[in-house]
Parts: structure tokens; sequence; C-alpha cells
């Protein structure tokens, strides 16, 4: 959510911003803007819309001369998409310019402040306070550095501000609060942005800023400080990954790369943690006897991760037999959990910066549970912030509509339930070495649904049903919780009115809302429980609905019988087989999604990283 970029070196900044800011279109905007600093002093361009826009007004750049600059996609949040929302933003006297990624909690008590003391506003958002705040203790500091400190010690909320001040033009201010921030060195260069992505080309060492740091830094030099203002040292890390990950590579879309990205990411998720058929996780220590005492696990996360969570239930009680909440982090805050060191809980986010995430694991903290991060992004707020931390390995993940960190995110509970069935003595051996053999063998499964062959099919699928507004996903046990991703997808990049019911509540209210031709897309792949969907299917059958079923190779002769259309998925262990399940169903949401004329990596109003809450 926001993206942004700064600069300064000897090149031209505003090429080098746009460019990144084209990499960090994916944390979703909706106006983009920059800021130059030159002998004219600051020149500023910014447009409501997409990035191309911006460049077409600035060619490229080229219009804009100067060295030091700051660049900016905004996600509205403080008032509408508009020319005068948009980032960069002018305090009164024009000598403070900002970006800012966040929200500032109590910009109206500052706002009232500052109109006070004379400060004008042209916005309506929440960062023109801080640019102002900023300028009113510059006044009064007269030093840059002691102004930005006071003013951050105002701010209540989430903040990556980058600062510009006309009075210092060799010199460019950085600080964060709960949204991501990196430093990236350069050689005679220097750079500030969200996420690695939008520097990769410039730099490969970089520093992940801790909350409440600060960098005041020139194109040759940097000076880091702590939340007490007290110089500290940084060593940067050295970004391995290739920027070709970030890239499409020949794919029409991010989100078809990714979904092919699958069978990789899972492997490298999986193989290293498993060595001599054991599951290994050296990065955390959950040890046996801490383990013992547990009386409840809480999954805690937001949007598909969360849903990640709905199927870590089932598995994790199955093998642990522990109980296991899955409860969505926006709520966890305001339901006054019940927690404390025989507690743990489990925090999933695929940026680890997700604010509402963020906010559950503080308070998770505060309570003397035991915190235990997935995450995907190295060095994130969350995973600083987590007593335990596993990494998902998926690299990159650029399309809005998460496919591969869902899929990474789920194989490392597999992998937790298995450590923590194992050290409890919960999970047989043989049922520990079947789920062990079928895990490394997942994403060769997932490769067996990526032909040329079942995309066709599917895609022949999503065009036969293009023309479906609503639309309902049924499923037991295992499936229904596979059901609710699925419906997330189709209402994320196609824009259609989706909802996903566990099949047995269809009778209790839903299937009032069946009528002819409605599409109802049933997911039968529990074996136990495949006939009990079948009689589910029948009743909104009965009342004329189009029935797409979802279910094993060795249930097709029995799925045929009662549905009008099916897609097949290989058969493995049965608590693994959701990480099959969801596969078709994503690639059924994508093609949907083109048939209807979407954009299907920037869906609207949607971002990336919600770094707000």
């Amino acid at each position: 959510m926001c993206g942004i970029v700064g600069y300064i070196g000897t090149r031209q900044a505003a090429p080098i911003l746009l460019d990144g800011l084209s990499k960090l279109e994916y944390r979703g905007y909706d106006s983009a803007g920059v800021c130059v600093f030159s002998d004219a002093g600051f020149q500023i361009e910014k447009t409501k819309g997409r990035l191309a826009a911006l460049c077409e007004l600035t060619q490229d750049g080229a219009s804009l001369k100067g060295t030091l600059g700051i660049g900016h996609t905004r996600w509205a949040t403080h008032g509408a998409p508009s020319h005068e929302n948009s980032h960069p933003h002018l305090s009164s006297n024009g000598k403070i310019c900002v970006v800012h990624n966040g929200i500032i909690e109590n910009y109206l008590l500052l706002k009232e402040y500052l109109l006070a003391q004379g400060k004008t506003f042209v916005s309506d958002t929440d960062t023109e306070v801080a640019a102002n705040l900023l300028e009113y203790y510059y006044e009064m500091e007269g030093d840059l550095l002691r102004a930005a400190r006071r003013a951050v010690e105002k701010l209540s909320g989430s903040y990556a501000l980058g600062i510009l001040c006309a009075d210092r033009p060799d010199t460019m201010l950085a600080v964060k609060k709960d949204s991501p921030l990196i430093f990236g060195f350069g050689k005679g260069e220097n750079f500030i942005a969200s996420d690695v992505p939008a520097i990769l080309r410039y730099t490969r060492e970089v520093v992940y800023l801790n909350d409440g740091d600060m960098v005041e830094f020139t194109a040759n030099d940097a000076k880091f400080y702590n939340t007490l203002g007290e110089v500290v040292q940084k060593t940067p890390e050295h970004i391995t990954w290739e920027m070709s990950a970030a890239e499409k590579g020949g794919y029409p879309h991010f989100m078809m790369k990714e979904i092919h990205e699958q069978p990789k990411a899972l492997r490298d998720t999986i193989n290293p943690r498993i060595k001599n058929g054991r599951v290994v996780l050296d990065d955390i220590k959950l040890t046996p006897e801490y383990l013992r005492g547990i009386r409840r696990i809480y999954i805690v996360a937001c949007g598909s991760a969360y849903y990640v969570g709905c199927l870590g239930k089932y598995i994790l009680e199955k093998t642990c037999r522990i109980p296991v909440e899955p409860i969505l982090a926006s709520e966890f805050r305001y339901s006054q959990p019940v927690l404390g060191d025989d507690t743990l809980v489990i925090i999933i986010s695929q940026s680890g910066e997700t604010a509402d995430t963020l906010a559950a694991l503080r308070e998770a903290n505060n309570l003397g549970a035991r915190t235990l991060a997935i995450v995907n992004v190295v060095g994130s707020a969350i995973s600083k912030a987590a007593h335990d931390v596993i990494y998902t390995w998926a690299g990159p993940e650029i399309a809005v509509a998460t496919t591969k960190a869902y899929s990474t995110q789920l194989s490392v509970l597999y992998l937790l339930a298995m450590y923590i069935g194992d050290a409890l003595g919960t999970l047989p051996g043989a049922e520990y070495n079947a789920m062990c053999k079928a895990l490394l063998q997942l994403p060769d499964r997932i490769e067996e649904i990526l032909t040329k062959e079942n995309l066709a099919h599917i895609e022949a699928l999503a065009e036969e049903f293009k023309g479906h507004h609503d639309v309902f996903f049924i499923g037991r046990n295992l499936d229904s919780a596979t059901c609710l991703e699925g419906s997330l997808k189709l209402k994320e990049i196609a824009y259609v009115h989706s909802e996903a019911y566990a099949a047995g509540e269809l009778k209790h209210g839903p299937i009032s809302l069946i009528e002819d031709n409605t599409l109802v897309i049933a997911v039968s792949c529990v074996p136990e429980l495949f006939e009990k969907t079948m009689s589910n299917v029948k009743e909104v059958k009965a009342r004329g609905a189009n029935v797409l079923g979802l279910t094993t190779a060795n249930y097709e002769h029995e799925i045929t019988k009662t549905v009008d259309r099916y897609l097949l998925v290989p058969q493995t262990h049965p608590l693994l087989q959701p990480s099959l399940n969801v596969v078709p169903l994503q690639i059924f949401s994508y093609y949907v999604a083109l048939a209807r004329g979407c954009d299907v990596d920037k869906p609207r109003n949607l971002a990336k990283s919600v770094t707000v809450e």
C-alpha cells in the first residue's frame, strides 16, 4: 500500500524515481507524483491515475532536472484520489517536501493546532500535516534533524517518511515506524524505497530500517540514528535474487507467472527443512517441554493468509491434538483474547508489514503469549517482532492476488504440524512418514495440474461461466476452507460477487439464493465426505444451479453422475490435498478475469501490502 522511492547522486533523479515506482505498482495505488530539487527549487509533478500518465507528463522524467528527488504512489486513505491529495506534499512556506506511507492517526488534532499557528493546507491528507509539522519545528530549531525528531514524537500511527528541505539541497532524511522502508547503498549515490525491487537495478546492498530509525544521507555518506537519537552502525545485507524474479519472464501477467512458480517456491520452502525423512526447523526454539505445555493455538492473519489459518485449524488439530482458533488480525486486538505463556500465536503475513497483523502480534507479545511468524520478507517488521520466525522463501510476489505466497504459507503449516505432532507423540510414525513423502512430492503434483491441456480446459470453462454475476463455493472440512480462498480470488480479480459456505450450511439459509443458472462450484476432495457433498450438489441442482465440480482423479466417474462440468486434481495425502485443490481455482479466477477485461495484476481498490488499519 503506497510506494516510496528516494534518490540522491550524480544522475538525473526523475527517471530513476519513475523506474523505481514502476517496480512498486504491485503495492496498489491510485495516483503518483515526484519531486526533484534543482537550482529552480522544488519541481513537483503529480497526477491521478496510473504511473504511465506521470511518465507521459514528464517525458519519462526528462523534463525534471536535478539529482535529488523523492517519488510516491498513493493509495487513497485521507481524501479522494486527486491532484491536490497526491504526494509529494509541500509545507506552507514551501521549504519542506514529504512523501509518506502509512496513517497519521492524530492528524486532525495536529491539523487544528497547526492551523492556529498560521499554517495553511491545500489537501485533505494526513501527510500534509506531517509536512507542516516538520516546517513548524524546523522554524523553531533551525536544524532539520532535530526538527524531524520533535515532529515524529508528536505523530501517532504508522509512517515511512522521505523528507527534503530546500535549505539542504545535498541531503535527504528518512524515518520509519510500522511501515516498510529500506536504505540502499550505491557508489556516489544512495536510495530509499518501500521495497527492494524499486532499487535492485542500482544496488544490491540494503539495510532494512527498524521502527524508530532515522537516516540522514547525502550522495556519499549516511548516518543512521535509533529511536533515542543515538548514531548506530548498520551492516548492509546483500540481495541475492535476480531482478528477473520480479519481472514477467514471458508470461502475460505476474499472476500467471507466479501460479507457475508455485512448484519451485514449494521446493525452496520444503526441501531444506526435510533431512533424512525428518522435519528440521532449526530456526525456531519450540522445545518439547514448551510444546507439552501449550493449551491453545491462535492463527492470526488477514485475507488469504487467514484462509491458510482456517486450513491450519484442521491440520494442526488433527496432527497435534491442540485446540486451534484462526482469527482475523483486524478483530484479534478487540476481542480481548485470553492469552498467556500456555498460548502459541502463529502470525501469517506475506509482506511481514501488514498493519493489522503487526498490531495483533504486538498485542500477543504484551499479553505474554509466545509468537511465531510465518512471513516471506526477510527483515520485515513482523519477522523482527515475533519470538520465532519461519520464512516461506517464496521469492518476490508482484501480483496483488496471492498465489505462491499462499501455497508456501500452507506448506510451512504442514511442516510445523509435523514438527509439533512428532514432538508431542500425537502423530503416529507411519502417518508422519506418509505426510513427509507426500510433502516432498507436492511440487511434482502441482506441475501435473499446470499442463497446457489443463490450462486450456480451465480457460474454456472460464469463458463459459464469465457472465455469471453470483457464484457460490461449497465444500466440507478442508474443502470448506479451500472454498474461502477460491471465492476470494474470484472477487479480487474478476469483480464477481462470490460467497463460500460449508456445504452443510446451505440448508440453513443460503440455499434461498440459488435459482436458475446460478453457478455453484463444489469442491469435494475429502474422501469420507464425498457422498455428503454430492448430496448438497443435488440440492442446488434441484433449484436450477449450474454446478462446476472439483475432485481428485479417482472420483472422476462418480462426480460425472452429479455435476454439469468438472475439474480434476491428482490425489495426495488427505491433509495436503488443499495445496492441489487451490491451483485450478486460482487459474479459473485468472481466466474469468481476463474474459471480463479486468486488470489481473492490479485489481481496483486493492493493495498488495496493507500497511494501514
